[in-house]
């Protein structure tokens, strides 16, 4: 791939993550089974991982050169997770779009988002994920799992994006969706982009922080010739991650053409697996959601952008039932995840007119156990997501100070009703300290947003 206005820093495999230190004087959520809240407990950081969990008084004593960190009485939590994000949609904040406003899902894709993509170049790439990554940092997410999409920047696009991904010091599985509607050179190109990114990854030829997973746009946008091609280049390497069911367009689309609702093409084809992760679902039938629990894919829920693009709402307690893994993404909206724990808590009351719908349990199964089992799946056994002796040293600091009892029981609630995205005060991923009382260290976020505002310029022109 033609990169010569890039630079390789990063790319290449970091011998060593992270830093040392022992955090102290804070409230330590494990998210264990069982889940613990530890107030008298310090942490070990060494070399990218949990290395001990004792008292202050025994870690001073036995590593009296580490540097000390005190939580000061603050939440000490495992980094969030978000299972399916976009950083291309960036800059859609704010984008006039000309003509009248779309009237369903299918006119927005066309309206937006089929016209957003074309119109990044590398610095559009590079911009919207800096800018999607400082913010993720800011709100304590820690890890995401990345859909990539530029039609008129393919070659070499993910590796921007992994660029800037080391850059931030976070956590990242990359992508790029394989569409027809370009045509099929630019089919081909994203398939190649994927096998080679992948190839990287396998090869260890970049930062361990990084994965890789192989992208598909949708069912409706994905003809059957493109879709062998992408099943032959990944060979079975890694796990799919694409759209399926958003809108009720994608299934309709499937029938006429295949015959098929779009989970039962996708299970003949042979996309669904354990590492598969399926965004959306909303419309999918009671076959679908046992094909889903049958193979083990990962279903991840993304109700703020349901919302907003009217298309219903997921049988997410259904999938829960019958033992789907269904997880819990952003689809490209801010990485603040505790907006979407809330409105995955709200919306399933409001769709079936029951309040007891939508358990808080039910929201952490997904936002906590569910995200935590495939960030650590995706790399390879890692623990993420907990906080336990040889589990990564992913973690946040929360200024939280509850006003009634908090418990390990409680705690879900808490969350939901109570904390808010300004909370998050520190942020560390590897080992590595990214945000300290709320600044960011790695990332110049006033240089991020000047030099978005300026891609993002010559995006909707190009647009328009």
């Amino acid at each position: 791939p033609q990169r010569s206005n890039l630079t390789d820093r990063g790319l290449r495999t970091q011998r060593r993550i992270g830093t040392t230190m022992i955090i102290t004087n804070g409230k330590i959520v494990t998210w264990g089974d069982p889940n613990e809240v530890l107030e008298e407990k310090a942490l070990l950081i060494q070399e990218g991982l949990i290395k001990e969990i004792s008292t202050e008084e025994e870690l001073k004593a036995s590593h009296p050169e580490e540097e000390v960190m005190d939580a000061q009485g603050q939440m000490v939590m495992p980094g969030l997770i978000c299972a399916h994000t976009h950083f291309y949609g960036a800059f859609s904040r704010g984008m006039a779009i000309p003509g009248e406003p779309s009237r369903n899902f299918q006119e927005i894709l066309e309206n937006l988002w089929w016209k957003l993509d074309k119109g990044l170049d590398e610095d559009g790439v590079k911009y919207s994920a800096s800018a999607l990554l400082a913010d993720a940092t800011r709100y304590g997410c820690t890890t995401l799992f990345d859909h990539h999409a530029s039609p008129s920047c393919i070659d070499g696009s993910l590796d921007i994006e992994a660029n800037a991904v080391v850059e931030s010091g976070l956590r990242a599985s990359l992508c790029y969706e394989v569409t027809d509607r370009d045509g099929e050179a630019k089919a081909l190109a994203g398939i190649r982009e994927n096998g080679r990114f992948i190839s990287g990854v396998k090869a260890g030829n970049y930062s361990p922080m990084l994965k890789a997973h192989f992208g598909l746009h949708a069912s409706l946008t994905v003809s059957n010739e493109t879709l062998e091609k992408c099943l032959i280049e990944n060979n079975g390497r890694v796990g799919f991650h694409t759209h399926a069911a958003e809108g009720i367009v994608d299934q309709e689309d499937a029938l006429a053409k295949y015959g098929k609702r779009v989970v039962e093409r996708f299970a003949d084809a042979g996309v669904l697996r354990d590492d598969t992760i399926l965004a959306h679902g909303v419309h999918v039938s009671p076959h679908e959601i046992d094909l889903l629990a049958q193979s083990g894919t990962w279903l991840s829920h993304q109700p703020r952008s349901n919302m907003n693009n009217a298309v219903g709402v997921a049988p997410i307690e259904e999938m829960l039932k019958q033992g789907v893994k269904v997880c819990l993404g952003n689809d490209g909206f801010s990485n603040a995840m505790w907006q979407e724990w809330f409105c995955a808590y709200l919306i399933q009351k409001d769709r079936q007119a029951d309040p007891r719908a939508m358990n808080g349990y039910d929201v952490i199964k997904m936002a906590i156990e569910n995200n935590s089992r495939l960030a650590s799946q995706t790399w390879d056994g890692l623990r993420i997501g907990k906080i336990e002796k040889g589990a990564a040293a992913d973690l946040i600091l929360v200024d939280y100070h509850p006003i009634t009892p908090l418990h390990a029981g409680n705690l879900p609630w808490h969350i939901l009703f109570g904390f808010r995205d300004g909370m998050v005060t520190s942020t560390i991923a590897g080992g590595r300290l990214l945000m300290k009382d709320r600044k960011l260290l790695l990332l110049d976020e006033a240089e991020i947003a000047a030099k978005s505002r300026e891609a993002a310029i010559r995006s909707w022109n190009r647009v328009n």
